[in-house]
């Protein structure tokens, strides 16, 4: 039966003192400093406030029981994976229980034969995917984060990567999951087989959903056969509206890469700087492809690939046949984020549009960067037309911050403008729910709060994230 929701008086305290009786010993976490940690993720200027209790719970029952106090006390809950986040979607509501599942990170099955795995949302992306290579199996969806962040995470934003160009996001991959919903239910929802139709899509209406309408404490995923090793492309262009236009010729070809990504010299420069690769000396932009079609195959699908980039004006373009070079490529291209960390504050876009679209796109995104005098990186899953601009300012620098705020708000309306989503994988959180009503007409955004109105009737669960206020 559902719980019951009665605002107890008391204050934080008495929930507190609950949670540590109900819990067991090191769930709670009593020190301010650690606790601190819990508050944000990665999401430059996103609000956040100061939580009344940090939870590390290592069940889904323990889960539920988290629950079900805040719904006792009438407490907000926040649920947060590893924090890699970008859009401020597991950033502390004041005065409620973060609860992380990063203590949840069992592989608890790997099954061969159906090609499925089982797995604890603390799982880190990356150890799932080694545990599935040891019976030759592949987990493809591999955000950039990957190393750090967990597949509960992964859900919760509908994660996509580097590979998602051929094989698709998380929710493709997403079979069934468990969950304790906004009344204290622990359901479980989707299958384990290949097929079925049996009632609404529940499990795929919690992907995405970025925990508004249930905490996700275990999570069924189907798996791939591994792959064959993949053959690397690589090509300079002199802007990022000729690499661009590379991308658009890939796709008229008929190409479907295993990867296709875009590092423009703002992001190589600060690559560089930072690790001594070299990368910024010949390209101001690099567009990286790759093919995984096995033999033959693979080969032609490079040499078109190849042919595509010199097309568009590559300024040089080859075949790796250096598989150490070619993965530091891909090893640059993931520590372009963190490296213009080091430069300042980055400010994150996500938008996707449409393939035909990307070369307007990044013209319209280097002119809204002069127009505003901010310094924007780019870079891409370009093969599906997911861009992520990077905002950069200097510390302390309220007008230099003011100017990459508009320039964020104009980023998005171009993306809406050219037929695109204000968000491809890092969902909306606090950063996009004015873009988010701007794409969605108001009857769609009406819809959207009838289902979390019925999944979670008390608006316990994350709080003004997504479509909510307050």
């Amino acid at each position: 039966m559902p719980v019951r929701t009665r605002r107890q008086g008391g204050g934080p305290g008495v929930l507190i003192d609950e949670l540590r009786q109900e819990l067991p010993d090191g769930r709670l976490v009593e020190d301010p400093h650690i606790a601190a940690g819990f508050t944000h993720d990665e999401a430059e200027w996103a609000p956040y406030g100061t939580p009344c209790a940090v939870v590390r719970p290592h069940t889904a029952r323990e889960v539920r029981s988290v629950v079900r106090a805040c719904l006792r006390y009438g407490v907000p809950l926040v649920t947060r994976g590893a924090g890699t986040g970008l859009s401020g979607g597991a950033n502390a509501v004041e005065g409620c229980v973060m609860l992380s599942t990063e203590r949840m990170n069992t592989v608890h099955e790997i099954d061969p034969v159906e090609r499925l795995a089982v797995v604890g949302p603390g799982v880190v992306n990356d150890d799932l995917r080694a545990a599935c290579a040891e019976h030759g199996l592949w987990y493809p969806p591999d955000p950039a984060s990957a190393p750090w962040s967990t597949i509960g995470g992964n859900v919760a934003t509908n994660a996509g990567g580097l590979c998602c160009v051929k094989y698709g996001v998380t929710r493709d991959y997403v079979l069934g999951l468990e969950a304790v919903t906004g009344t204290g239910e622990l359901v479980r929802l989707g299958r384990r087989t290949a097929k079925g139709v049996a009632g609404y899509d529940l499990a795929g209406l919690m992907v995405g959903s970025e925990g508004t309408l249930g905490v996700i404490t275990e999570v069924t995923v189907r798996l791939r056969p591994q792959r064959e090793a993949e053959r690397t492309v690589a090509g300079y262009f002199s802007s990022v509206v000729a690499a661009g236009r590379a991308v658009t010729a890939v796709g008229a070809a008929g190409l479907t890469p295993s990867a296709l990504e875009l590092i423009d010299r703002h992001c190589l420069a600060a690559v560089d700087r930072w690790k001594n690769m070299g990368l910024s000396v010949d390209a101001d932009v690099v567009l990286l492809g790759r093919t995984d079609a096995p033999g033959p195959a693979g080969e032609r699908e490079a040499e078109r690939m190849l042919a595509c980039f010199e097309e568009a004006g590559a300024t040089w373009a080859a075949q790796s046949t250096d598989q150490e070079e070619a993965d530091a490529l891909f090893a640059a291209r993931r520590l372009a984020y963190p490296a213009l960390e080091r430069l300042g504050p980055v400010l994150t876009e996500d938008v996707c549009v449409p393939r035909a679209a990307v070369p307007e796109m990044l013209a319209r995104i280097e002119r809204t960067a002069t127009r505003h005098d901010t310094l924007i990186a780019n870079i891409a899953h370009a093969g599906d037309g997911n861009l992520h601009p990077l905002l950069i300012t200097q510390p302390g620098d309220t007008a230099a911050r003011e100017r990459a705020q508009a320039a964020f708000r104009d980023i998005i309306a171009d993306a809406i403008d050219l037929g695109g989503t204000v968000t491809g994988e890092h969902g909306v959180g606090l950063l996009k729910r004015d873009g988010l009503e701007q794409e969605l007409a108001p009857a769609v955004l009406e819809m959207h709060r009838a289902v979390k109105a019925a999944l979670d009737p008390h608006g316990i669960l994350n709080p003004g994230k997504v479509i909510g206020r307050g």
